[in-house]
């Protein structure tokens, strides 16, 4: 990726609510080089969107699970996807490898009771796929040590 469109990318993770006119003072372009640079950025699918972090406990939410498991049929991808965008309240699911595991699931669930039924749901419905799965439970009201922002990213940049 160019250096200007990194730097543009950087300012946006920063604070993606910016106007293309505050950014290009920042950047040193004009407001429009700005603008081309934005929509680059999405139709190349650097950007896959643009979103808030809202504060999950004034929504509702006591917990977020990051659930592993294990992946049975290696074949199936298709009705893992399907049973995981079936599940509004998870926010990513992938595959990967670790800890005696082959899979992730990041949730989010208004009490206990509601995660214990969304285990056993899950387990249910994906009996077929599923196995074995693990959660490691967040209370959201006081136990954030790091708060979730991708702004932490730009660090990386600047070093």
């Amino acid at each position: 990726m160019k250096a200007k469109l990194m730097k543009l990318l950087m300012e946006l993770l920063k604070d993606s609510k910016r106007s293309d006119r505050e950014i290009s003072k920042v950047l040193g372009v004009s407001q429009p080089t700005i603008s081309r640079m934005r929509q680059r950025l999405t139709e190349e699918g650097i950007i896959q969107e643009f979103t808030v972090i809202p504060d999950f406990v004034k929504m509702g939410f006591q917990i977020m699970a990051i659930s592993s498991f294990k992946y049975k049929v290696a074949n199936d991808i298709d009705g893992l996807r399907k049973l995981m965008m079936a599940k509004p309240n998870v926010i990513f699911a992938s595959l990967g490898d670790g800890i005696g595991k082959n899979g992730i699931i990041i949730s989010f669930h208004r009490s206990y009771p509601e995660f214990s039924s969304f285990i056993s749901t899950l387990r249910a419905e994906g009996n077929d796929i599923i196995d074995d799965i693990d959660s490691m439970l967040i209370i959201l009201e006081n136990q954030i040590v790091k708060p979730l922002s991708l702004k932490y990213l730009t660090e990386l940049e600047e070093k």
